[in-house]
């Protein structure tokens, strides 16, 4: 039996199709693959930040925090086409346009990856200034300029593992991308196991990024040699196709909702850690750094349900069947905000076991780590429900509303709080900052939904 062959193998009695009546079960199974993805994508840094931290210090655990909201912003510039291609895609297929689906396909992959390329260079040049204007002392500069670099080198495959996992999706493969990401996430904890750890190689920070960018090619190039394969039928492939500037112009603009939002999450963590450096020192970013590896397994639950999601929404916005949107939506409500409470009270107990994994070596740091982590879980009883609107706003074609709303959520109303609250109560301002943006952005975003939602039938 070939490897396309055994994921192939009874799938058809319990396929579940775009096309489809959800119920709540439907609705967890189509979306559970897309979550578990994100968050084996989001694992690759903490992983990383693991073996540093144990096995090489203090100092470089706080270093590669210091860089990596500005490898993520490099990273989430890259794929603002490719933002959207999944929606494009869908709303093609719900119009029954198999021919533009895969043209969209192919235009949206090489625009992303010449995107992702121009944004790599500029990245690789940027590199040394910033880490020393985000507050790098003599000490954190070495490590934050190496495992930058390295980062940066593989960046075009994480570009395209991260595109081609949500075109998996829209093709009704999410178990095929799933299974992916798992053998990814595995290897990158043997491979970290290998080039970090003091027994084996030693290499250091050099390592982790190593190990991380050879499980990025993993993740790429199987989706890859699946969509070029005679196992794909659908009509997501590549084809012959041509540039339709206004297409990539609606994708950039409707995509650039999402891509606002990592981005924006990348320069809030930047203005962190410099607000952190300054009222705690290195201290603050390690323990800053712990915190931020939990979040990302809150963000990849609600960003992997809501990209998950996003193909059903705009197949039937496509096919004009307001019912069915109507379904998803409030389902998808009700299952967010109860999943939202439980894992916030759920982390908040776990908050001391799960930092002292990091830093339990420095009882100081471990005290300073507990309490942010306390403080920092409040925002997410409220995240999913900006997340996931703002979602469904870009899947529904209203892209430039939720580029506005997504602006106000994660940029104006963070910078504001995180230079304002400081001055008000010191540190823990900056840990109650983000409190108090995504409060505003539930008023707002609410606001902007009620206005819109006769429109699209809710």
């Amino acid at each position: 039996m070939s490897y396309y062959d055994y994921y192939n193998v009874n799938e058809q009695d319990d396929k579940i199709q775009l096309s489809d009546h959800f119920s709540y079960s439907r609705l967890v199974r189509f979306a559970t693959p897309s979550i578990i993805m994100m968050i084996c994508t989001t694992i690759f840094g903490v992983i990383d930040g693991f073996f540093i931290s144990n096995f090489v210090g203090k100092t470089a655990f706080a270093s590669i925090n210091l860089i990596l909201p500005f490898l993520q912003i490099i990273g989430s510039m890259g794929v603002i086409l490719g933002a959207d291609g999944s929606a494009l895609i869908a709303r093609a297929l719900g119009s029954g346009d198999k021919d533009r689906a895969g043209r969209y396909f192919t235009m949206t992959m090489i625009a992303t990856l010449l995107g992702g390329l121009l944004f790599t260079v500029v990245g690789l040049v940027m590199l040394r200034p910033m880490a020393y204007l985000l507050g790098a002392t003599e000490e954190m500069i070495g490590d934050c300029v190496t495992y930058g670099s390295i980062c940066l080198l593989f960046n075009l495959f994480y570009l395209a593992q991260r595109v081609l996992q949500e075109y998996l999706v829209v093709a009704e493969k999410p178990r095929l991308a799933l299974k992916i990401m798992l053998i990814a996430g595995a290897a990158n904890i043997v491979l970290d196991l290998i080039f970090v750890h003091p027994a084996f190689l030693n290499m250091g920070v050099s390592g982790a990024a190593i190990s991380t960018g050879i499980c990025e090619v993993l993740a790429a190039a199987i989706p890859f040699a699946w969509f070029v394969s005679r196992r794909n039928k659908t009509a997501i492939r590549f084809r012959q196709t041509r540039v339709e500037w206004n297409t990539l112009r609606r994708a950039g603009i409707t995509g650039s909702s999402d891509t606002i939002s990592a981005m924006s999450a990348s320069v809030i963590g930047m203005l962190y850690n410099m607000q952190l450096m300054h009222y705690a020192g290195e201290n603050g970013v390690a323990a800053y750094g712990v915190v931020m590896y939990a979040s990302f397994i809150f963000t990849a639950i609600f960003s992997g349900y809501s990209v998950g999601t996003a193909p059903i929404m705009g197949y039937h916005y496509g096919a004009g069947n307001q019912s069915e949107m109507r379904n998803v939506f409030k389902k998808s409500i009700t299952m967010l905000s109860v999943a939202a409470a439980a894992m916030v009270v759920l982390i908040s107990l776990l908050a001391r076991p799960f930092s002292a994994i990091f830093v339990g070596y420095d009882w100081k740091l471990l005290d300073l780590t507990t309490r942010a982590f306390i403080i920092c879980m409040l925002p997410y009883l409220m995240m999913w429900f900006n997340t996931y609107l703002s979602t469904v706003f870009t899947a529904l074609d209203k892209g430039p509303m939720a580029a506005a709303l997504t602006a106000c959520r994660v940029i104006i109303f963070p910078v504001v709080c995180i230079i304002v609250m400081p001055l008000l109560w010191e540190l823990d301002g900056v840990w109650f900052a983000l409190t108090g943006a995504e409060l505003l952005g539930v008023i707002v975003i609410g606001l902007a939904f009620f206005t819109q939602k006769r429109k699209f039938g809710y």
